[in-house]
């Protein structure tokens, strides 16, 4: 009896130990010590990121950068928008995004300076002599709206006035929350590797979209918030759970999503001589028809490869 005690006691204590060493992904048991569920699910939070394989250039006979536009509307890519609140077990992929930025520091947001530019050239690091509280105050702004608000007393709840008599001000930062994600946008290459006798393709960038509003909620656009180092991003993508709706315990991770490329998207640009969008010089079914055009060049090539 004493030896099954101390048996059931050692376990118990190595679950916790465990559990408290997992990604937040794993739920409620590194803060509460109670395990939300049957087992520990130590698979995904402790998985290794696949290597791609190595390419050369003089393995490289083609190649084609295209960026596509997932809508998270659609069916197929709800599992990167909900839940819109993080659960014990799983978060959307904005949340793990912002977990990776300012919680664990591991990604690196690259400013797109007010224009559409994708090509990593601003990077967001700290500056020389600024401290973590200043640092990440400017991190949190690219995560929301900066507003000037008048600078309110915690303990009285009143106005905070200056020796002159004058009201103090104070920058207050109101971030986005996962449901105001309504796209993303993926910059990736499609090559033909003659090494393997391949079409493959990588994602190179992503960038979350959000809607541009006036103070009447009016939508006025839409705009990047920043964006990301695909192959970066990997690291922190591995280890958070993407829902599965037949099999809870059969999940794949963030990576393998967009490895097995299990998400629905369109086309809204290839490099081109003018380097210009699909949209605005085709609209509507016009615009859908050309992305369609795009992807079935690409689709032909694969198939007639052989003739290059």
């Amino acid at each position: 009896m004493i030896v099954r005690r101390l048996t059931e006691t050692t376990a118990l204590l190595l679950l916790t130990i465990t559990a408290s060493a997992q990604l937040p992904s794993t739920g409620t048991a590194a803060n509460s010590g109670v395990l939300d569920g049957v087992y520990v699910q130590e698979h995904i939070p402790t998985k290794r990121v696949v290597q791609y394989t190595h390419l050369r250039e003089a393995d490289v006979m083609w190649s084609k950068r295209v960026w596509r536009t997932i809508d998270l509307r659609e069916k197929q890519n709800h599992p990167l928008f909900f839940p819109t609140t993080p659960i014990s077990d799983r978060m959307s992929l904005y949340d793990v995004i912002k977990y990776g930025v300012l919680d664990e520091g591991s990604l690196t947001i690259y400013d797109v300076t007010g224009l559409f530019d994708d090509q990593f050239r601003f990077p967001v690091k700290r500056e020389p002599g600024e401290i973590d509280s200043v640092y990440k105050l400017r991190l949190e702004s690219y995560f929301g709206e900066v507003s000037t608000e008048a600078k309110i007393d915690m303990e009285t709840g009143m106005e905070m006035y200056d020796e002159f008599g004058n009201p103090e001000f104070e920058d207050v930062t109101s971030q986005y929350e996962a449901r105001e994600i309504i796209r993303y946008e993926i910059k990736e290459d499609w090559f033909f590797d003659k090494q393997r006798s391949v079409l493959d393709v990588r994602i190179i960038g992503i960038s979350p979209v959000v809607q541009m509003k006036d103070q009447s909620g009016n939508v006025m656009g839409v705009k990047n918030l920043f964006w990301l180092y695909f192959p970066e991003c990997r690291y922190v993508f591995q280890n958070f759970f993407v829902y599965n709706p037949h099999n809870d315990a059969q999940r794949m991770s963030f990576d393998d999503l967009f490895w097995k490329r299990d998400f629905n998207s369109y086309i809204h640009k290839e490099s081109n001589i003018f380097d210009r969008n699909v949209s605005p010089n085709w609209k509507g079914v016009d615009a859908l028809l050309e992305s369609e055009k795009i992807k079935g060049e690409m689709f032909r090539l694969e198939h007639d490869l052989w003739n290059l």
